[in-house]
């Protein structure tokens, strides 16, 4: 393997890095608000007076974190997931066992965490 089979890597990155800084830097003082007044330096409340929060911002319910969390266990599957099932020919019956064992792995987790009522919306 030569050095040149790198190239198309480094394109890739640079174009990367170059739409990320020119979305950031240009396209936000381009595109970006010129007048500013007090209505838009504001915080969005639509509309609603915002109440007195207690000291430390105020208590934010579990339910919200743990949501987040069942989204980011079930969200890291499908992303293990797709590759096994591009490469399914090529991997063998390893990968296959493997696969298996990781999705009764999650469907336990997904058992569990609807049996704790995890999924149910108060």
């Amino acid at each position: 393997m030569n050095h040149y089979s790198y190239y198309p890597l480094l394109i890739f990155a640079a174009l990367g890095t170059g739409f990320a800084v020119f979305s950031v830097l240009g396209a936000a003082g381009l595109a970006g608000p010129k007048r500013y007044n007090r209505a838009k330096a504001d915080a969005y409340e639509c509309g609603i007076q915002p109440s007195p929060h207690a000291d430390g911002g105020g208590r934010v319910p579990i339910k919200y974190y743990l949501t987040a969390m069942l989204f980011i266990v079930f969200d890291i599957e499908s992303v293990f997931l797709y590759p096994f099932a591009v490469n399914f020919d090529r991997m063998g019956l390893f990968a296959l066992v493997e696969m298996v064992l990781f999705v009764i792995t999650v469907f336990v987790a997904y058992a569990y965490v609807w049996r704790r009522g995890g999924l149910e919306w108060d």
